[in-house]
């Protein structure tokens, strides 16, 4: 598992290999390099950090991204949370496509559950680490990561409170001063079609920015019922979405992707959003304490204003699109085109964003040009905070005092199976803005 002092002294390390050596192929290999498997003969060995199902996907993604990738560590609160994705990263399932079993090189020695499993796997020889746990946890695996030297890929959202988000930028500033990759899961940065539309955007092609509407309604998700023997605190991480200590509501663990592609186009986040939302279809103790309806107006600088809309209730019209507008057009992302003055289609070939967000990780490691996106995916995850908080409280919320003053932090003070009683549901006019 982990190499001696001897060994490690001895042995040209491995990202240092990745660093020289394969730069050197990508260049022999010629323009289209970075479109095939990138040449080299040392491995990208992965570790993993909350192996649930989103977590077994993103493994799938990083084995098909390139040649070298093997997965060599796992770590989860629960022992059958990593049986159960290994069975779907080695026999594939409806949402994991199934990857040749000698890319993972996993043991009973690097397999790791518990409170403290994440801090066993730094101690291995991973390069990268994909976060996936539930996103209340997000800032202590980062901070954990960048002290331990790791790349790092991790899921959104990054946290659920302003505390949270604070860690985050610190932690990944850290990281740029030590030369490491991190790399975010809002995978639409990284889909040739959308930075193809933002290119044009940003250019003018739809002239100044004047508003913009962005949606998520869907129907419900899965749910895990509490089952005899669970502790308070073991049901919630099971049944994490529910609970926005863990998932920081859906507006924040889902919708994000288009509020990030609204802060993307109009290149800053908003300066203060007013939300309403609610829980209509989810009564019961087992939805936790979260809402299932949001709507909510962001002001950014400019003194442009977008619309935001998210939902989960099942028998429900479905609507997953975003529209930014400007004086000379409009950019409708969903269908890769712009109307208006100047009209554009992007025709190329569809490229999987999930397996190029790790081509475009491990490209920049073998070429030794770290990537950062920690700072734009902390603002994004901040916008969608900001605007919980303003349906919560039914209060309009100012970016500079959710950044800078906020002291909401939902974390709790001990993390150890036991008694957790539920927060209960906010309720605008009395929940108070922290």
């Amino acid at each position: 598992m982990n190499h001696s002092a001897n060994e490690k002294t001895n042995k040209l390390s491995r990202r240092d290999f990745i660093k020289t050596s394969a730069a050197v192929s990508l260049a022999a290999l010629g323009p289209g390099a970075s479109k095939i498997y990138a040449a080299s003969s040392d491995k990208v060995r992965y570790g993993i950090i909350g192996f649930g199902g989103r977590a077994a996907g993103a493994a799938s993604n990083a084995v098909f991204a390139d040649a070298a990738v093997e997965i060599i560590a796992v770590a989860d609160m629960f022992e059958d949370h990593i049986d159960e994705s290994l069975n779907k990263l080695i026999n594939g399932s409806q949402w994991v496509t199934k990857v040749p079993s000698e890319r993972v090189k996993i043991t009973k020695e690097t397999r790791f559950a518990g409170f403290d499993a994440y801090k066993k796997l730094l101690q291995c020889d991973v390069d990268v680490v994909i976060l996936a746990a539930s996103p209340g946890f997000r800032p202590l695996h980062v901070k954990a990561c960048v002290e331990a030297g790791k790349h790092i890929f991790m899921e959104k959202p990054v946290a659920v409170d302003p505390v949270g988000v604070r860690s985050i930028i610190e932690s990944c500033e850290k990281a740029k001063e030590k030369g490491l990759t991190v790399v975010a899961g809002t995978q639409r940065r990284h889909d040739p079609s959308y930075i193809e539309i933002m290119k044009r955007i940003h250019d003018g092609a739809i002239g100044d920015l004047v508003a913009g509407q962005c949606y998520y309604n869907t129907g419900l998700l899965w749910i895990k019922p509490r089952q005899p023997g669970w502790s308070d605190m073991e049901w919630q991480i099971r049944n994490w979405y529910y609970f926005t200590w863990l998932s920081g509501d859906h507006i924040v663990e889902q919708h994000i992707h288009n509020i990030d592609t609204m802060n993307w186009a109009f290149k800053e986040h908003p300066v203060s959003c007013i939300s309403i939302g609610g829980r209509e279809v989810r009564k019961e103790p087992q939805w936790g304490n979260i809402y299932d309806h949001f709507t909510t107006e962001f002001e950014y600088a400019s003194g442009a204003r977008t619309m935001s809309m998210c939902r989960q209730m099942d028998g429900c019209s479905d609507r997953m699109s975003d529209r930014i507008v400007g004086t000379k057009g409009v950019a409708m992302m969903e269908r890769r085109e712009i109307q208006g003055a100047n009209p554009y289609k992007y025709e190329a070939e569809r490229v999987d964003p999930y397996i190029q967000e790790h081509k475009d990780l491990i490209e920049s490691m073998r070429q030794g040009k770290a990537v950062n996106e920690g700072r734009q995916v902390a603002e994004a995850t901040l916008t969608t905070v900001m605007a919980r908080m303003s349906a919560y409280t039914g209060r309009e919320v100012k970016w500079d005092w959710v950044m800078n003053a906020s002291k909401l932090n939902l974390m709790p003070e001990k993390l150890e199976m036991g008694d957790l009683p539920v927060e209960p549901v906010a309720v605008p006019g009395k929940t108070p803005l922290v």
